[in-house]
């Protein structure tokens, strides 16, 4: 069985936390006060606070409560890729400088802190405010509703009043940065491929498109389970990679088999449906503002599970709706699974609705097989279920690995995709 990757409180990373800052005094018994950037904001006492000039290896983790100060570095004790339970969490950054973000919506405040009454939807649960006085980026990210975090933001002061007005916010991110059309991001390809929890520095991504094995990349462009956060990932870090000829997974963390009020599956095979629906019309609307066009295969991330008793039903539900709705928007459908659970489900059910089933099977079984074959797929024997180079294989789990000296905390893959091995009767056109 495939170990579920799942990031727990008790496995956090190192990072550098800072108790107290130069200019942070202790408010109150229920909160600390901190400067940064021109703000003076109140941050709950249970809150770390990482210091991410100091520390740039840091990984922006969004399931433990924490306030972010700097430019996010290159992520590098980043791991894992689906958590349980998403936190509160705040990441003020210099406005100059901040990330393109494609992946989430970001909405400029003219002066302070005074920010919109009604948030924008976030599929991610994530948003950020261009604060142009300060002349700072906050990202806000929360569980099941943005409202403790926003109060935190809401509540700041700036600590020179009537500071001159910061430069207009970044510029709405292109899809291509050339004003052509990005290439295609998923040809063919058969080798291995690598995915991370946060996507990699550019220098990283050209040290090891020369030095590394890989020349495929999952990379996880949103979902209310997502684990990291994602600074680098832009349109114009898809079209650089795209560019490069690397062959890119887009991955969606959607809902899971497990009870949580911020990132569970329902138990309801009708309200899984309508889950799998929204889980496609956020990844769908993801891809394309990161310059991933229709037909495009995009994955859905649903983690191991031991009780099939209670989830196989609304797991085929869920993704069975999240195909049909990518479907219907133009795009292909995928799915990344457990061989001992998920893959043994889609398989039992797909003679029921084979035209529902994802278009490309993806199983994590970290047995080293680099192969596709139906033993490491936990496929029945002769099957011809995506057959036709429409299967990848995890087969190794969370592990550091170093090309170019870049290390990388990565999964391995065996990688057998050829989109245009869907045929184009699969994929409803767009209305």
């Amino acid at each position: 069985m495939a170990p579920i990757r799942t990031l727990l409180s008790g496995l956090l990373g190192a990072a550098l936390l800072v108790p107290v800052l130069p200019s942070a005094t202790t408010a109150a018994a229920d909160a600390r006060t901190i400067d940064y950037g021109g703000l003076r904001l109140a941050v709950p006492a249970d809150w770390r606070v990482v210091d991410l000039d100091l520390d740039p290896d840091a990984c922006l983790r969004l399931d433990l409560p924490t306030l972010y100060l700097g430019h996010a570095g290159n992520q590098s004790q980043c791991t894992g890729r689906a958590v349980i339970s998403r936190a509160d969490t705040l990441h003020l950054e210099p406005l100059d400088g901040a990330p393109q973000r494609a992946d989430i919506p970001t909405i400029a405040v003219d002066s302070g802190t005074t920010l919109p009454e009604t948030p924008p939807r976030s599929d991610s649960n994530e948003v950020r405010y261009a604060l142009l006085r300060p002349g700072v980026m906050a990202t806000v990210s929360y569980g099941a509703a943005p409202d403790a975090v926003r109060r935190v933001l809401a509540r700041a002061r700036a600590v020179t009043p009537g500071a001159p007005a910061a430069p207009r916010p970044p510029a709405e991110p292109a899809l291509a940065t050339d004003g052509t059309e990005p290439r295609n991001a998923q040809e063919p390809f058969t080798g291995e491929g690598f995915d991370a929890c946060t996507a990699p520095t550019q220098k990283s991504m050209d040290t090891w498109r020369a030095d590394s094995p890989f020349r495929a990349v999952g990379i996880y462009i949103g979902g209310r389970a997502r684990a990291c956060a994602q600074p680098q990932l832009t349109a114009d870090w898809v079209r650089r990679q795209a560019d490069a000829g690397w062959h890119l997974m887009p991955i969606w963390v959607g809902p899971q088999p497990w009870n949580s009020s911020s990132t569970g599956l329902s138990t309801d095979p009708s309200e899984a449906d309508e889950q799998g629906r929204s889980a496609a019309d956020g990844a769908s609307a993801a891809a394309a503002s990161l310059g991933l066009p229709p037909g495009t295969v995009l994955y859905n991330d649903l983690e191991n599970y031991t009780d099939r008793e209670t989830w196989d039903a609304p797991v085929v539900a869920y993704l069975t709706a999240w195909t049909v709705r990518l479907h219907e928007l133009g795009y292909r459908s995928a799915a990344y699974v457990s061989a001992s659970s998920g893959a043994k489900t889609l398989s039992a059910h797909h003679h029921q609705a084979p035209e529902a089933m994802p278009d490309v099977l993806w199983v994590a079984r970290w047995n080293g097989a680099a192969s596709v074959g139906d033993a490491d797929m936990g496929l029945p024997a002769g099957t011809p279920q995506w057959a036709g180079r429409r299967r990848a294989h995890q087969f190794r789990g969370d592990h550091d690995a170093t090309y170019g000296g870049v290390k990388i905390n990565i999964d391995r893959n065996w990688v057998d995709i050829d989109p245009s091995a869907i045929g184009t009767g699969d994929v409803l056109p767009l209305a």
